[in-house]
């Protein structure tokens, strides 16, 4: 399949993918082939470079075409399911263990496949997520935090390998109830949390946190001065995000974005595509977002 790249579309966004991609060259459930090599597409969990196609008289044959390839390889499953545990009994066993927040995001190369019909597999070897079909997961905390919002944030710092330190400052803007406040503050960084709702009284309290209850968006960069990390998880149109975004970005005094776009109705493509432009940024859709993007910019 020389030529080809295949796109595992979020679960549930396959018309966004659809869009952002254009043209299709075949459909298999969410996985959406499209003609040239790799291309950033916002709305694909996870993409398949350099998929190839194998004919197979049997799972064994299929087991060993696949072990001549790589060592680890995942299921991305969309019928035929006996035939896929049939087939991943016969390959090394792939741990699919949740992360311990803070644990590095696994660097060994991660496979995926899948049987098109009885008698065809699609492959490839090098994916461009290290998680299962995309999907990261993590050792939760059921108690401290207040929403479930701190898995995004958990998400987007783990791709980024890199988060805040001691002696750093963050912004997190429409804080509350404090999901993100609580992941930014166990780094050990000051964080001043801004919203016109209150924090949970738990996360209000912690000694590295500083409350400012107001208006996201009636914020002066200079009120603030220079911080760190911008985060932003605040629910507004992508628009009116990204007009906040750039008002910081030419003031110069944030180091590293990540934003949440949230998308009420229909997805605004075209907003969305302002934030992709920005250069050296990225724009994806992690697995604990739902009908948004995450937007990451690291200084």
């Amino acid at each position: 399949m020389s030529g080809l790249t295949a796109y595992l579309a979020a679960e549930g966004f396959e018309a966004d993918l659809r869009a952002e991609l254009g043209s299709l060259a075949g459909e298999y459930g969410r996985l959406l082939l499209a003609d040239g090599p790799f291309r950033p597409a916002a709305w694909a969990q996870n993409v398949w470079l350099d998929p190839v196609r194998l004919e197979v008289a049997s799972i064994g044959e299929a087991a060993r075409a696949l072990k001549a390839m790589q060592r680890n390889w995942w299921p991305y499953q969309f019928h035929l399911h006996r035939r896929t545990a049939l087939l991943v009994d016969k390959l090394p066993k792939v741990s699919a263990r949740p992360l311990v927040f803070g644990q590095p995001a696994p660097t060994a190369p991660l496979g995926s496949f899948a049987w098109l019909d009885e008698h065809t597999l699609l492959a490839a070897p090098t994916c461009s997520s290290p998680f299962p079909n995309g999907e990261a997961a993590f050792v939760e905390d059921r108690e401290a935090p207040p929403n479930r919002a701190y898995l995004k944030l958990w998400e987007a710092l783990t791709l980024a390998g890199r988060m805040p330190e001691p002696g750093q400052t963050c912004l997190d803007l429409g804080a509350s109830p404090g999901g993100w406040t609580w992941v930014l503050a166990g780094t050990g960084a000051r964080v001043i949390s801004v919203d016109k709702a209150p924090l949970a009284p738990a996360i209000a309290a912690l000694p590295n946190v500083e409350c400012r209850q107001g208006s996201a968006f009636g914020l002066e960069p200079a009120e603030i001065g220079p911080v760190d990390w911008l985060c932003s998880d605040v629910i507004c149109y992508p628009e009116r995000l990204w007009r906040l975004v750039e008002r910081w970005r030419q003031s110069g005094l944030a180091r590293n974005f990540i934003c949440t776009l949230k998308f009420q109705g229909d997805t605004d493509h075209a907003t969305a595509r302002l934030f992709a432009s920005v250069p050296g940024s990225r724009l994806l859709h992690l697995a604990h977002n739902k009908h948004e993007l995450t937007w990451m910019l690291l200084g």
